[in-house]
C-alpha cells in the first residue's frame, strides 16, 4: 500500500517538474519570437534567452503568488498588459545580453500576448 502511494507521489512530482520545464521552454520560444519581431528588443545569445525565460517565469510566479494578478497581455485586461510590459522591461536588469526600451516593451507585450494566446495550453509569462 505504501509503495503505491509513493509511486503516485513520485509521478505527480515528475508531472510538476515536467510542467515547469514545459512552461520554460514555451516561454523561451515565445520570447525569442517576440524579440525577433520587436524593433529595439535584443537578446544576444541562447543563454541570455534561457535566463530571461527563467526570470520572466519567476517574476510572473511571484506576482501571481503575492498579488493574485496575472501578467498576460490578453485576457487579463489593462492591468495584465501593464504588468507584462513592466516584467519585459525589468528583466533587462537581471539578464546580461537582454536589452529593451519602454516602447519596445509595449510592442513586445502585444506580440508576446498574441503568440501566447495562439499557442495551445496555459503558458503564461
Amino acid at each position: 500500500m505504501d509503495n503505491n502511494n509513493s509511486n503516485i507521489q513520485s509521478s505527480s512530482t515528475m508531472g510538476v517538474i515536467g510542467q515547469i520545464i514545459g512552461r520554460l521552454i514555451a516561454a523561451a520560444i515565445i520570447l525569442g519570437v517576440t524579440a525577433f519581431f520587436t524593433p529595439g528588443f535584443r537578446i544576444d545569445n541562447f543563454w541570455s534567452l534561457a535566463l530571461a525565460a527563467i526570470v520572466l517565469t519567476v517574476m510572473d510566479y511571484l506576482i501571481v503568488k503575492f498579488t493574485g494578478l496575472q501578467a498576460m497581455a490578453f485576457g487579463k485586461g489593462f492591468v495584465g498588459f501593464v504588468l507584462a510590459v513592466v516584467i519585459l522591461y525589468a528583466t533587462q536588469f537581471f539578464v546580461a545580453g537582454y536589452t529593451i526600451s519602454w516602447m519596445s516593451a509595449i510592442i513586445g507585450a502585444l506580440i508576446y500576448g498574441i503568440i501566447d494566446y495562439i499557442l495551445p495550453g496555459e503558458q503564461g509569462m
